[in-house]
């Protein structure tokens, strides 16, 4: 089992803290994300780990990670950053966001998932929202569900709660054939769309995670939810680190996640 961690960006929307800074740098709880990231992964037995980086990319310092780097992160996005190491996507691979944080259950049920393609979803999100943003049908994303358990729709944005089944949280898992089927979905739509329009009226260079996972799905490859209550928290906006930094100090952060220092 190998990981891999997307932290290429620039994270516009925190540039309170980070205007010269990864936001996978940002320190909560005593140390960067991104270390708290790589200390999950090790406590949980994962030990080869590749981060890539981009914007401000010499302030990435993670010792004993392998670091790759994006030189299009810029005007490019989160898969293009993906296949910056596209030599790691084989075997078992668990793919990170940089801006998220994650309890050690949260992970191990990620590690012991038997989907081939299988993506992180929380389905008590909404009581996070009602704390983050005082309500639940803003910054939201389709997440369809069907009988059988698989997921039919992602990443439509501002989709009506009832089309929304549980939040994906941004981590992927992936079999050997998952992989394989990661690769050979970006290199066909290289192939055929580089330059060009390919999902959701974006170029092929600007496709979001979930634009990717979609057309996986349409191409009727299966992805399954990983089912998680809580244990997770995302740091997107400069409000969300300064909420989630004084729910800290309340002492009423663990209604939604409890950290390891």
């Amino acid at each position: 089992m190998k990981a891999i961690i997307l932290a290429a960006g620039s994270g516009t929307r925190l540039k309170k803290y980070t205007q010269e800074l990864p936001k996978g740098m940002l320190e909560v709880f005593g140390k960067p994300i991104l270390q708290h990231q790589v200390d999950t992964y090790r406590r949980n037995g994962v030990q080869d780990i590749s981060i890539i980086s981009g914007f401000h990319a010499e302030k990435i310092d993670i010792p004993g990670t392998r670091k790759y780097f994006n030189p299009m992160y810029a005007s490019t996005n989160m898969v293009e950053s993906l296949f910056c190491a596209s030599e790691q996507i084989n075997g078992d691979v668990i793919i990170s966001y940089a801006d998220i944080l994650f309890e050690d259950n949260v992970l191990r049920k990620t590690i012991q998932s038997i989907a081939d393609i299988g993506v992180v979803v929380d389905s008590s999100w909404q009581d996070y929202w009602h704390k983050r943003y005082g309500r639940i049908d803003f910054d939201t994303e389709s997440l369809r569900i069907n009988s059988e358990n698989n997921i039919t729709e992602i990443g439509q944005e501002a989709p009506p709660v009832k089309e929304i089944d549980g939040r994906y949280v941004g981590i992927i898992r992936l079999s050997p054939i998952g992989s394989d089927i990661f690769k050979k979905t970006y290199f066909d739509g290289k192939a055929n769309y580089s330059g060009k329009t390919w999902l959701n009226n974006r170029a092929f260079e600007n496709v979001y995670m979930t634009d990717f996972l979609q057309a996986i799905i349409n191409n009727l490859h299966l992805v399954k939810p990983i089912w998680t209550e809580k244990g997770w928290l995302e740091f997107d906006t400069n409000e969300d680190y300064e909420q989630i930094i004084e729910l800290d100090r309340q002492g009423v952060l663990s209604q939604f996640y409890n950290h390891t220092t």
